[in-house]
């Protein structure tokens, strides 16, 4: 990097800029004083020649370059939290901290007690556990680990099969004993499904033909699948969970079990290059076993 060249501070400023909307609400975001932000758009700015936000009363507007550099700043906050996540121990120590990445129901309702477990194991490790049901970029280092329901294709990979979780068809008790229960698959039309709001790809992948439970069908659309489980534990309706979780509940009730079992295919991964981090290593492999045992049940 040349002297001219902006460093990370700049951008890390722009990306709260872009975050929050405004630089008095970036600077208390990052904990600095407002004219020192400022300063940072303004070096920024000159650095690359040209505006990134335009100003009025109203407040800031993003110019085109500004949009064009947010996954480019992102990138750079990625690998600038993974160097603090490496720096944070040496590779030989089982200290540090590593970053975690699953679905919302595998991190809420299946990770807490396997990763209970790993800390009275290794209390010197700090685990950030994130939350998305959406895929993390590993190659780009948004996370150090992530339990995934598709099988990862990169080459720079390192993933290990845990098992097929079971999807099934489950509702509440006092729901069936308001409103009846379905006897075959056709009867689900006219029951309250509860359902998605955005059908993504793996839905489409999973769900039989002629099943009918599309959005179309709903009752209640959500895309939290923790608000979903809720749903279905608090009566709402009929719903898709994952079998092994719905029998810690005896409330809930699996339905049409020979007409509908949907396989969840689960992997647990990371980067090659973190092989040699000790402490990444020993999350992994207590997250193989862990993860397998409970889609075993």
């Amino acid at each position: 990097m040349t002297s001219n060249d902006p460093g990370w501070e700049l951008y890390r400023s722009f990306l709260a800029v872009m975050r929050e909307g405004s630089l008095s609400a970036a600077a208390r975001a990052l904990g600095m004083t407002q004219p020192s932000l400022g300063r940072h758009m303004r070096e920024l700015e000159a650095v690359l020649g040209a505006p990134l936000f335009a100003r009025s009363p109203q407040g800031l507007t993003p110019t085109e370059l500004a949009r064009e550099l947010v996954p480019h700043a992102q990138a750079m906050a990625s690998a600038a939290a993974t160097l603090q996540r490496t720096a944070s121990a040496g590779r030989e120590a089982i200290s540090g901290t590593v970053r975690l990445t699953a679905s919302e129901v595998i991190g809420a309702e299946v990770l807490p007690p396997i990763l209970a477990v790993f800390r009275e194991r290794h209390p010197g490790i700090v685990i950030e556990l994130v939350l998305s049901n959406e895929a993390s970029d590993l190659l780009r280092r948004d996370a150090d680990i992530a339990v995934r329901m598709v099988q990862p294709t990169q080459d720079a990979l390192v993933a290990r099969h845990v098992g097929r979780i079971e999807l099934g068809l489950f509702a509440h008790r006092r729901y069936l004993d308001a409103h009846g229960q379905p006897s075959t698959l056709a009867d689900l039309a006219g029951h309250a499904l509860i359902g998605f709001d955005t059908e993504r790809p793996y839905i489409r992948r999973l769900r039989p033909e002629g099943l009918p439970y599309t959005r179309e069908h709903f009752a209640l659309r959500t895309d939290s699948d923790l608000a979903a489980l809720a749903a279905m534990r608090a009566g709402f309706g009929i719903g898709i969970a994952q079998a092994n979780l719905a029998r810690r509940d005896p409330q809930l009730v699996r339905l049409l079990p020979d007409q509908l079992s949907l396989p969840l295919e689960t992997w647990v991964v990371m980067h090659e290059d973190l092989r040699l981090s000790l402490r990444v290593r020993r999350l992994f492999d207590h997250l193989v076993e862990g993860l397998d045992s409970y889609v075993r049940g």
